[in-house]
């Protein structure tokens, strides 16, 4: 298979929740405020987690969760204009990161413009062709005064009538606009089961005449995969069925379970290249599925290793929790507001893991698009292959009791481990492996051209925002190679955490019990001024006074200076009330 989308990894953003967007269109403002040029200030950090696209959920006009489509051709007014949404993407294709967009086609909301005319004008609109089963004779939930389909019983989504040619032209149209706009590459289609054949035929052919490289994943949660990824349809579908083998496998400690999985689907699909993910906007985070903490490094590299593209929910890098939850406020816990500068329990570990990850499957043809071989498979331990044109790269992962050792035979004289950067002498062919507990090892032939640095040096601090690409380029050192060291991933470079400090104004003190607004929106109480016990620095205990009250601590210092952002400078916190 050649496509861009298999040198890629994919950053999954949820904008409404990301940006700390109101919950409903009613309550924000009449006008639009720019919120979503915030994911120019995360584009360091992608980069430095090897990201090359960015799958956006829904971005358009709507009215509360994105997926009841108001205005197909207007970005939400919560997130901004569609001029600022222009300069995210260029934003990103600068930096040579593609834009996927989450296209909501089988329904949309209540207050869409035709859906408006028919509730204005009943059995005289002429948008009546437009929806499934309106029935005039009957009522609906809202008391319209008539029926109609709801998308799986939930009548704030009105399915759309696929079958009219003026509302597959609509949506064409639609579509159209985003090429030429925003330059866009790709489109997941959601509730891709729910569309007709014809209609994802159509934009299939209509997409690749606008751009032949032009990228289509449709979500299938149950099924025959290769009903809907086939070469007239999708490129390929949300891999639901790995997603739930990749965490029970560990909860159970079983890897037979996920071993089946993927034997399945390469017997099943062949060569359709699966979205694969351990989370996403709709379920709960790894961090939460999972019963061993520690089990959450071997996930995510099976999901980087294995067949297809592999996709990452933001802030799941940092090993952030969220779980489902119920009512109106179901998701928010797993589609936070997140702040680089200060994610919540942030696990830096973990960040420099999934980032060398990334390094290792650009850097590894095998892993891309390689073929897969089970070379050892027990409950508690997991070894594999990925080869491709004679080259060959090993997978062992161990959530044993312990070290387990992996013994193999391979063609290569000396191995090295991609991810720690250790080497591995082999007796005659005969590979004695030994992986720690909880560990993952991706094993190369060690005569293989050596990356920059090791992983041990991956800096994970939290960057700055992000300059336009020349700018970025331009302060790139050029990396440092180290000759006895051997490495498994290019440098991450450490960048000042997040906005430049101007300094503490004279005679700014802290206040307990004040009322304080961080310069990027949200409000704090400080509760009070501790000692950190190792260091004796004084620390900021304050409190989080909107959404899920979180007690945060901060230096003092910190909390006190005034920051540099974007060449205002202001108070980090403003105090509001004492």
């Amino acid at each position: 298979m050649s496509h861009w989308i298999t040198k890629t990894a994919v950053y999954h953003i949820y904008p409404l929740g990301f940006c700390g967007c109101e919950r409903r269109h009613e309550d924000a403002s009449p006008n639009p405020v720019n919120r979503i040029e915030k994911v120019i200030e995360w584009i360091p950090h992608l980069k430095n987690m090897h990201m090359n696209a960015v799958y956006f959920g829904p971005v358009f006009e709507s009215v509360a969760h994105g997926y009841d489509t108001t205005d197909y051709k207007k970005i939400d007014i919560r997130l901004g204009t569609n001029e600022d949404f222009s300069k995210v993407c260029k934003a990103l294709h600068d930096n040579g990161i593609k834009v996927i967009l989450d296209g909501v086609f089988n329904h949309v909301g209540r207050d869409h413009f035709a859906f408006k005319d028919v509730q204005a004008n009943r059995q005289n609109s002429r948008y009546c062709s437009w929806f499934c089963n309106l029935n005039f004779g009957g009522n609906s939930p809202y008391n319209d005064g008539f029926w109609y389909e709801g998308w799986n019983n939930c009548y704030d989504l009105v399915k759309l009538n696929l079958n009219n040619g003026e509302v597959v032209d609509y949506l064409l149209d639609s579509i159209k606009m985003w090429i030429e706009t925003w330059d866009i590459d790709g489109i997941r289609f959601d509730a891709a089961d729910c569309l007709t054949n014809d209609f994802i035929k159509r934009v299939h052919s209509f997409t690749r005449s606008m751009k032949p490289d032009f990228w289509l994943m449709g979500e299938i949660i149950h099924g025959n995969y290769k009903m809907w990824a086939n070469p007239e349809m999708f490129d390929c579908v949300t891999n639901y069925q790995c997603y739930k083998g990749i965490y029970s496998s560990h909860n159970d400690r079983n890897y037979f379970e996920i071993a089946h999985s993927i034997e399945y689907q390469l017997g099943q699909y062949g060569d359709i290249y699966m979205y694969n993910f351990v989370d996403n906007h709709d379920v709960a985070r790894l961090a939460s599925q999972l019963k061993n903490p520690e089990h959450i490094y071997c996930c995510y590299t099976l999901l980087y290793m294995m067949y297809g593209v592999p996709s990452v929910y933001y802030g799941s890098e940092f090993g952030i929790k969220g779980q489902k939850g119920h009512g109106e406020l179901a998701d928010a816990e797993i589609r936070p507001c997140l702040e680089l500068d200060s994610i919540p329990l942030r696990n830096d570990k973990l960040m420099a893991h999934i980032s060398a990850l990334g390094a290792i499957r650009e850097q590894l043809e095998p892993i891309q698009t390689g073929k897969y071989s089970k070379m050892e498979l027990k409950n508690q331990t997991f070894m594999f292959k990925r080869e491709l044109n004679g080259n060959e790269v090993y997978i062992c992962l161990n959530i044993s009791d312990g070290d387990y050792t992996f013994n193999f035979n391979t063609k290569y004289s000396r191995l090295a481990d991609r991810l720690s950067g250790k080497q591995f002498d082999v007796n005659n062919g005969n590979a004695s492996i030994t992986v720690p507990q909880n560990g993952s090892m991706i094993l190369v032939d060690d005569a293989l051209p050596k990356p920059a640095v090791t992983v041990s040096e991956i800096k994970t601090e939290a960057p700055k925002p992000a300059a336009p690409a020349p700018e970025v380029k331009a302060e790139e050192p050029k990396p440092v190679v180290k000759e006895e060291a051997p490495a498994p991933a290019p440098e991450i470079k450490e960048e000042p955490k997040g906005t430049p400090s101007a300094g503490i104004p004279e005679g700014r003190k802290i206040v307990i019990g004040g009322h304080y607004k961080h310069f990027k929106g949200g409000d704090y109480v400080v509760l009070n001024v501790a000692k950190d016990h190792e260091t004796l620095e004084e620390q900021v205990v304050y409190m989080q006074i909107y959404d899920k009250p979180t007690v945060w601590v901060r230096p003092l210092k910190m909390f006190l200076e005034d920051v540099n952002d974007h060449g205002n400078i202001k108070p980090r916190f403003a105090l509001v009330s004492d």
